[in-house]
């Protein structure tokens, strides 16, 4: 992204860095680069019944707030059910995953603190020169692990079953 540290910009809903991620639309709206490596977010569009493998962050908190769609976010032991308006904190060690409503795509922006998730998303997605769902061709989980394990993210195992 082109704009500066402690510059104010403004992005359109369809504006910003556009990767497919683990076959999501990811849009970066802000990253180190503009947030002093403080915050990164990123509005993600997950498919229906879509499911990461279950992982921990070991250097940032993850935020979610639900724009539409539905997901039930696992963490600790926990099962929560969010839908839109709905916000989710899964704090830094603690191993999560999250399902996708099988009714419709989950749209939320993901919130990482301190910045840097969005190295991670360069590292194993594509640029995504068209942005409609959904986006076919699988991750090679060896690229995947390494690129884990560059960014202080563990991968614990595979995504849940329903």
């Amino acid at each position: 992204m082109g704009q500066d540290a402690n510059a104010p910009y403004l992005l359109r809903a369809d504006e910003g860095e556009a990767l497919w991620f683990l076959g999501s639309l990811v849009t970066l709206k802000a990253t180190g680069g503009q947030t002093r490596g403080q915050i990164t977010v990123a509005e993600f569009v997950n498919p229906a019944g879509f499911a990461p493998p279950l992982h921990r962050h070991l250097a940032e908190d993850e935020l979610f707030y639900v724009l539409s769609g539905a997901a039930e976010f696992r963490c600790a032991g926990r099962s929560l059910h969010a839908g839109a308006g709905d916000f989710v904190l899964l704090p830094v060690g603690l191993a999560h995953t999250f399902l996708v409503g099988q009714e419709e795509p989950l749209r939320a922006l993901q919130i990482t603190t301190p910045s840097g998730f969005e190295d991670f998303a360069d590292a194993v997605g594509q640029p995504a020169l068209r942005r409609e769902l959904p986006q076919p061709g699988a991750v090679d989980p060896g690229a995947l692990g390494h690129a884990a394990q560059q960014h202080a993210i563990e991968l614990l195992g595979p995504p849940p079953l329903r």
